[in-house]
């Protein structure tokens, strides 16, 4: 097990750090104290080759102007909020717009635009690095002083492990996960098409045109959402149910999770052999199917299109904060957040 510390840009006078986490099986998993950003990670496929297996770039400049939140940490709150406001113990508060009239994983300057502290820690079984912020009462229009901890290990058991810790001095909102890309073919040799998804979910949620959720939960039952026997992403990724006309021919759809931290999100890459198992504590997945995304800038060399990669976000239901039957975001004062999210990385059998 072993870390490696390189600088990998500036930010005004400011180095920006990239850490590598390394097993003792050459699984590699390469973040940065800007925006706790995963830029890559390496594993192997069934003939033990190591590839990439997410979305990024090379240099600090493709992050800075990219807008598509590859492998960063995002909040205070993932996701978007409605008419970019919310009403908290009678107070009502107003925040960033910066997706038409609502509020998008944070705002103008979420969590995903500054550079956090950084600790590693190197023990026999497991490596790690420790990301820290305080983000300031008002910041993007949110209450409260609220310090944020957030933690990457890597082990021999080729798992990675995201843990979140918050505490705040104010009430406040706090509902954070992590936006990388996915794919497991192996340096975006293919899109994810064939890739084949298994969810422990019986309900998604409804989506309105500006992809808010209207608060009905649906029953996957005989629809395209419905991957708790595993599908492939290709057999409704061009379906004429909700994807296309609200998703842009896709998904990007909050899934309500049946159980936890009992494999209950698995990807898989027949073509390659590896899979990817996702396990966490929280209440839900957002999967994203890269549907809205282009432009001229190289992914590792290879041209930004959809269907490139999969987003898997562990977190809350989207815009709670306006619905009373959601799980509440709601952080309390002094009471401490913690929430765990783990990648197991493998092959299938």
């Amino acid at each position: 097990m072993k870390i490696r510390k390189e600088e990998f840009g500036k930010l005004k006078a400011n180095s920006v750090t990239a850490f590598t986490l390394e097993n003792d099986h050459g699984v590699k998993v390469t973040s940065l104290d800007y925006g706790c950003i995963i830029t890559k990670i390496l594993t192997p496929n069934r003939d033990g080759e190591l590839e990439n297996i997410v979305l990024g770039y090379n240099q600090l400049e493709g992050y800075l102007n990219n807008t598509a939140y590859f492998g960063s940490v995002v909040g205070r709150v993932a996701g978007r909020i409605g008419g970019a406001e919310f009403t908290l113990n009678g107070k009502k508060y107003s925040l960033a717009k910066n997706e038409n009239d609502n509020h998008l994983h944070g705002g103008l300057k979420g969590f995903d635009k500054v550079i956090w502290g950084a600790e590693t820690e190197e023990k026999a079984d497991e490596v790690s690095v420790k990301f820290s912020y305080i983000s300031p009462d008002g910041e993007e229009g949110y209450p409260g002083n609220l310090k944020m901890n957030i933690t990457y290990t890597l082990n021999n058991d080729n798992e990675f492990t995201i843990h979140y810790e918050g505490i705040s001095d104010k009430t406040t909102l706090l509902n954070v996960t992590n936006h990388s890309y996915f794919n497991l073919s192996g340096d975006l040799k293919k899109d994810i098409l064939d890739h084949e998804l298994t969810l422990k979910s019986d309900q998604y949620l409804e989506l309105q045109d500006n992809l808010l959720p209207t608060g009905e939960f649906a029953n996957v039952e005989g629809t395209p959402f419905d991957f708790r026997k595993g599908r492939f992403i290709r057999s409704g990724a061009e379906s004429e149910y909700q994807q296309n006309e609200i998703a842009g021919g896709g998904y990007d759809h909050p899934f309500v999770l049946n159980e936890n931290r009992n494999e209950e999100i698995v990807l898989k890459d027949p073509e390659s052999g590896r899979q990817m198992i996702v396990e966490t504590d929280e209440v839900g997945v957002v999967v994203y199917t890269s549907n809205q995304l282009a432009g001229d800038d190289e992914i590792y060399g290879v041209q930004p299109r959809k269907h490139l990669a999969i987003c898997l976000e562990t977190q809350g239901l989207p815009d709670a904060v306006h619905h009373d039957h959601f799980p509440s975001w709601v952080l309390e004062k002094d009471k401490p957040h913690s929430s765990v999210t783990t990648f197991k990385f493998g092959v299938m059998e």
